[in-house]
């Protein structure tokens, strides 16, 4: 035992050595004409593809032939072109990669990648062709963030299972795809994978190995299952490239930065796409938090069609990038902090079905978003779990209100996907007049008295509230960037009146809810 002790420590103190080791990864990419996986006699290269390391981008030649140099602990893989497919395997994980860890993984809690041995004579990336219309849409999930298979089961059961036969293309998990334990990997995968669509991951905070001594081996099990965390493919008129944007300082805390490696990938991959393409960034913590999110912005700030998305805030923000955080483009940049799956990490009352509400701290519910590219625009729809798609505001009111006071009292509306953007306007009663409400950044106050109303506030275990104990009560609510106030007309009617809230994106999609009321 304690000779395996001194070897496993031997191995950590020169797995970093190793990684600087320099070889050159040779290899191809083909048409896989019966879509084995495996480059037949007579399946032909495929010229012009994008392939990496991580950090440089090579086009294969005429033959379909590439080279580029790589360590002892590297990821190789293709960038999708347009109107091509990769395989999945059968959790519809896109297998665009090779890992080239000769000496594998150092020893983890939860293994990462096993010894891959010398590099092969050629590392093979086969394609298929499929049809990419000009416009398609896609699933987007923030922070599944799942607690043992319990809180897989709300995954699959809350979300998961109304997006089975869903018109999307392809999803994306924005990190935090569990909650440090990448031991779940296995089941979460299994789950989603049910939806039938390839499934792109970003690493997470929460998706590390909490055993990796460095930066460099936190991602290990992630790797293992999804492939490298820094990554990019394309479809129809875009390009996505998928950023690990979460760096843990030797101290072990985690911070919010980009590295070398992945600045000099994006540099250079994006000095071969066309200026015409729609580019987009998608991350795990939002690019606002970046430590050196002017480098990356360096590198888009000049192209014009750019978006980013990332999760990580348990809230849903829209956020136009300025000079004041930044940003020196000639319009604005659009970053959208996206909906979690997760909602306030799984906290609440539990409902009929027994899965907690899960109220983000802004005041929206959980749920996820549908992103639609046409060419390089795009728009975004926000999907309330279990909810009707239209269900995307709440309308604060009182029941019954005094005639005499009725000018005096405030409506407030959240508009889960609002944005400064939208616009937002009431109507009283039927045929009354549209009256514009006025943005404001305030808490909601529904989500203020489930947390005051919150039974792990009350409940204790041996003198300890059950939130201190778990760790799952709900926190404080955040103020909420996409409420509107106004307030009714005055002296309105006696009686039962509906009032009626009207909001209209800035994609120009329009949504209306009700509320009824007593005038007395």
């Amino acid at each position: 035992m304690r000779y395996r002790v001194l070897a496993a420590l031997a191995l950590c103190i020169v797995l970093p050595a190793l990684a600087n080791a320099q070889a050159a990864a040779r290899g191809s990419v083909f048409l896989d004409a019966n879509r084995n996986g495996v480059r037949d006699q007579g399946e032909t290269g495929i010229a012009d593809v994008c392939v990496s390391n991580g950090r440089e981008v090579v086009r294969t030649d005429p033959d379909g032939r590439w080279s580029l140099p790589v360590g002892d602990d590297s990821a190789l893989f293709v960038i999708k072109p347009t109107s091509y497919g990769v395989p999945v395997n059968a959790d519809q994980i896109p297998q665009f990669f090779y890992l080239h860890k000769p000496h594998g993984s150092p020893p983890l809690e939860v293994p990462g990648v096993a010894p891959t041995g010398p590099l092969p004579e050629s590392i093979d990336f086969p394609l298929h062709p499929q049809k990419e219309d000009r416009r398609f849409t896609i699933l987007v999930f923030g922070d599944t963030q799942a607690r043992g298979v319990r809180e897989v089961n709300f995954v699959t059961h809350d979300v998961v299972e109304e997006c089975i036969g869903t018109d999307a293309v392809f999803g994306v998990s924005l990190g935090d795809i569990v909650a440090d334990d990448p031991g779940l990997f296995a089941e979460i995968s299994q789950s989603i994978g049910r939806i039938d669509i390839p499934w792109h991951n970003v690493f997470g905070n929460h998706d590390h190995n909490r055993a990796a001594t460095s930066n460099q081996y936190r991602d290990e099990t992630f790797e293992r299952f999804f492939g490298p965390s820094t990554y990019a493919f394309e479809y129809a008129s875009v390009v996505f490239i998928a950023l690990n944007d979460i760096f843990f300082k030797p101290q072990g805390e985690s911070a919010t930065l980009l590295t070398d490696d992945a600045l000099a990938f994006v540099e250079d991959y994006l000095a071969m796409v066309p200026d015409d393409r729609l580019v987009v960034l998608m991350m795990h913590a939002p690019i606002i938090r970046c430590e050196n999110r002017e480098a990356m912005f360096r590198l888009i700030q000049g192209r014009p069609h750019t978006f980013s998305i990332a999760a990580h805030a348990h809230e849903q923000t829209h956020v136009f990038v300025t000079e004041e955080m930044g940003w020196h483009g000639k319009e604005p940049h659009h970053h959208f902090i996206n909906a979690t799956v997760s909602g306030s990490w799984w906290c609440g009352a539990i409902d009929e079905l027994g899965i907690p509400h899960a109220t983000m701290n802004d005041g929206a519910p959980n749920g996820y978003s549908l992103v639609t590219f046409d060419g390089n625009r795009y728009s975004i729809r926000f999907k309330a779990a279990r909810r009707p798609a239209d269900y995307q505001m709440n309308i604060y009111l009182p029941d019954d209100i005094e005639q005499a006071t009725a000018g005096e009292t405030e409506i407030l509306v959240n508009v889960f996907a609002g944005s400064q953007r939208s616009t937002v306007e009431m109507r009283f009663g039927n045929a009354g007049s549209w009256i514009p409400l006025q943005r404001t950044v305030t808490i909601d106050p529904e989500c203020l008295r489930m947390y005051e109303q919150s039974p792990y506030l009350e409940q204790t275990v041996l003198g300890r509230a059950l939130g201190e104990v778990f760790g799952w009560e709900m926190d404080y609510p955040s103020k909420s960037y996409h409420m509107w106030k106004g307030v009714l007309p005055e002296s309105p009617p006696r009686g039962t009146h509906t009032v009626t809230v009207r909001t209209t994106d800035m994609f120009g999609q329009t949504w209306t809810a009700n509320r009824i009321v007593r005038i007395r």
